[in-house]
Formats: structure tokens, sequence, C-alpha cells
């Protein structure tokens, strides 16, 4: 069975990663995701919830070289 595993994206990276590891976990395009971490960033919560993410979730080292 194959596993999904949330991460920060190496390959989907603005900042962080945060957002591009949650758009490959939910199978859906990063920009969205980052689009409602602005939205709610605008409270303060998207930006202290996109910092902790940050420190917990691990790196996807899978993905640090590809090909473009």
């Amino acid at each position: 069975m194959n596993e999904k595993k949330l991460y920060r994206s190496s390959r989907n990276k603005v900042i962080c990663g945060v957002c591009g590891g949650l758009g490959e976990y939910l199978g859906v395009d990063p920009t969205i995701v980052r689009l409602l971490f602005v939205l709610f960033g605008a409270t303060g919560t998207g930006m202290l919830a996109y910092f902790i993410a940050a420190v917990i979730m691990p790196l996807d080292d899978n993905n640090m070289y590809y090909d473009a």
C-alpha cells in the first residue's frame, strides 16, 4: 500500500515549500493553497500557521534534483 505523507516541497517552493507540499499532498495547484494562505495571513493566523508548519513539516529530499 502506498501511504501519502505530508512534506515541504523542494520543487514547488517559494519561501519554505509549505504551500507546495500541501498542494502536492491534496492534489491541487499550489497557487490555490498560496492564495488561501495570503487570505488567512491578513488576520495573522495564516502567517502563524505557515511558520509553525515550516518548522514541523520535514523537507521532501526525494525531489531535490529533477529535470524541468
